[in-house]
Formats: structure tokens, sequence, C-alpha cells
């Protein structure tokens, strides 16, 4: 059974995608950045204001799911500067405890301009 997720305390997706979906015991949260869900903007210069948006987008749709960052199990992070994964490091960790989810770390180039962080998640919900 596969079911998509949406809420308005998230950006909407702005291209051919789905910003949630559930399936089975699953929720797979597309690759969220900073974006402003009521503007649809960036509107922070800061890693550390960037990652807590582009969490806070996450939580939304898990949340819409039925679903918490509790029960995230694994995460991309990527970065268009890699000198800014401490910073970005001391505001995940306040969205998440140990154990914390599997993880992968990427330096690379996002989609739109500003755009300092861009992350995507997997949560169980299984028993």
């Amino acid at each position: 059974m596969k079911q998509v997720i949406k809420t308005d305390k998230a950006p909407a997706a702005i291209g051919p995608y789905s910003a949630g979906f559930k399936a089975g015991d699953y929720i797979f949260v597309s690759g969220q950045g900073p974006l402003n869900p009521r503007t649809g903007k960036i509107e922070n210069n800061t890693i550390e204001e960037q990652t807590r948006q582009t969490l806070e987008n996450i939580k939304a749709i898990l949340e819409a799911g039925g679903s918490s960052m509790a029960d995230v199990v694994k995460v991309s992070v990527l970065l268009t500067d890699l000198a800014n994964f401490k910073a970005m490091n001391e505001v995940y960790k306040t969205f998440f405890s140990e154990p914390f989810p599997a993880r992968i770390t990427y330096g690379t180039g996002l989609a739109l301009p500003n755009m300092l962080i861009e992350i995507d998640a997997v949560a169980y919900l299984g028993k």
C-alpha cells in the first residue's frame, strides 16, 4: 500500500516528485531544503538556519504521515561546502537522539541558488 504525504507545513514539491511517500512500514521523505513553507523561498543565509529549516520541513512531512523524527533510520545530507559539516552537525543533533539514524554526507552542487543544504530521510513505522 502506497500513500502520498502532503502538508502545508512543508514546502510543496517544485518538480515532478512527491515530498513524502508512505509505503508499507516506511516513510520516504524526498530531499528537502531550507525553503520557508509559507513563501516557498530561501530566507536564511547561514548553514545553521538553513539546516534548522530543512529539518523542520522533514519533521512536518513525517508528522503528516503519522511519524516523527524518532522513527528516522536513514538520512542523506548534501552540503555545497563540506566546511559547513561541523556547524550542520550542531543543529542536526538537536533534531535526533541516540541511537542516531544511519547517515551519509556528500559535498555537491545543489539546484537552487543560495541553497547550502539538502536532506532526505527514511522512517520506519513497524514494530
